[in-house]
């Protein structure tokens, strides 16, 4: 069997019983990052083997985990944090599972982008995920500009080190609507920052430096 296990996106608090369960009950964890994987097995008192599961090495590890599934050993994937597959590694072992006829199951749990969209204010009845933009400018507004027209809720993850520039385009393709930036979300210093894109694009580039870990919400085009 194969478990896609959510754990915390920031606190350790808020993982569920049955991501604990699991996590002792499995054979081995396959990790995005085994180190910090095992700092939160370590917190828990879980012993278990981890196998390294993450974008650069997928393709090396995929066939080694879709065996251990087929030898009949229960794996249980992780991310760094959140829901694994949702702009994390997951999704080609899924299909790989799936295509071999492996068992599979979900323990559903945190995640940034629900959290933030209901910490917004911004309408939650229908919104689009569209994960990390293009790093560049002009392929960063031709990837905005497909939603440009769309009436749902936007939600985008940024790093820190773009967040500034990210909301410039954003204001120029979407013009000055309702948004808001949430970083470090379930941390100590959690902050929902709302505003119109405007006003959120002046503040982030009046920063010197700029940290934590990002998911911005940007209202839909008003019909």
């Amino acid at each position: 069997m194969l478990y896609i296990v959510a754990t915390p996106i920031g606190n350790l608090g808020d993982i569920s019983l049955r991501a604990l369960e699991t996590l002792r009950s499995v054979d081995v964890v396959a990790s995005e990052d085994t180190r910090k994987t095992g700092i939160m097995l370590k917190h828990f008192e879980i012993s278990k083997p981890q196998v390294s599961f993450y974008e650069q090495n997928e393709k090396k590890h995929l066939p080694r985990l879709i065996g251990m599934l087929q030898a009949g050993q229960n794996v249980a994937l992780v991310s760094n944090a959140g829901t694994p597959g949702v702009s994390d590694p997951g999704f080609t072992l899924v299909r790989a599972a799936l295509e071999a006829g492996i068992e599979i199951t979900a323990v559903p749990g945190p995640s940034a982008l629900i959290m933030a969209l209901v910490l917004s204010g911004l309408p939650v009845h229908s919104f689009t995920f569209r994960g990390f933009p293009p790093r560049k400018s002009s392929a960063r507004c031709r990837f905005f500009a497909v939603d440009q027209d769309s009436p749902h809720t936007l939600i985008f993850y940024e790093s820190p080190y773009r967040m500034a520039a990210f909301l410039e385009d954003a204001l120029s393709v979407y013009g000055d609507r309702p948004a808001a930036v949430a970083n470090d979300l379930t941390k100590k210093f959690e902050e929902v920052r709302r505003g119109s894109l405007s006003e959120l694009a002046a503040h982030y580039a009046s920063l010197e430096k700029v940290l934590g870990e990002y998911t911005v919400v940007i209202a839909g085009k008003e019909e």
